[in-house]
């Protein structure tokens, strides 16, 4: 099944559910700012994408941290920052069973997670 993680309230979260379910898209939702997240699960996905791509440096979030704190150069460091943060993790990071992941949302490549069966064009 796809994993939606990410914060409840955020908009543009909102605008992802909204996609899934029209697109009737199963899936099930993981909100990091309430259950945290692994350390395990943030390493493979900084393997996969870079943890670059999974920091959020436009946030509130981001702006409030130190200048020390933003000066991280290792994978190591960004995902201790962002289990300590975790609204540092940009929304929504999407997880499909076959471990595909799409970071943000972007409906043209959220397409391709439509399966033939629940298509209705």
């Amino acid at each position: 099944m796809t994993t939606i993680y990410g914060i409840k309230n955020c908009d543009t979260m909102k605008k992802a559910f909204a996609w899934l379910d029209e697109h009737g898209v199963a899936y099930s939702f993981h909100d990091y700012k309430k259950s945290g997240i692994d350390s395990a699960r943030l390493h493979a996905w900084s393997k996969a994408i870079g943890w670059k791509t999974l920091i959020n440096t436009r946030g509130t979030t981001w702006r409030k941290l130190t200048p020390e704190q933003q000066a991280f150069d290792t994978q190591s460091a960004a995902v201790q920052l962002m289990q300590e943060h975790p609204s540092l993790i940009r929304r929504p990071v999407l997880e499909t069973a076959s471990g595909k992941l799409l970071v943000g949302f972007d409906p043209a490549l959220y397409a391709s997670l439509a399966t033939p069966a629940g298509a209705t064009e």
